[in-house]
């Protein structure tokens, strides 16, 4: 317990030692550019995903039932739709950032 808090302490002391300086005017790996093209590769790869399983399930429903198809059709294109906006709102994020 006592090596615990002369840690603490000089972790402590080495904090408050180190904070006094000005911040450094690097960029950190995770800001701006870097950070938006990752966030837009997650999010065409999770669209493109989905949208692959959503035209399964609207292929399989359609050759199930038939008669269902202009409905099912319908109802896929919508999801879809909504699906691609999420990498639509992505890459204007993106942009927003850079």
């Amino acid at each position: 317990m006592k090596k615990f808090l002369v840690t603490a302490f000089l972790f402590t002391l080495a904090t408050f030692a180190y904070a006094q300086g000005a911040p450094a005017p690097t960029k950190s790996l995770f800001e701006g550019q870097f950070l938006a093209h990752l966030s837009l590769a997650i999010a065409a790869t999770g669209c493109g995903l989905a949208q692959g399983k959503a035209v399964v399930a609207a292929c399989e429903g359609m050759a199930r039932n038939p008669q269902a198809a202009g409905n099912i059709r319908t109802t896929m294109i919508i999801g879809l739709a909504l699906i691609e906006a999420l990498v639509i709102y992505v890459l204007v994020a993106a942009f927003a950032v850079k």
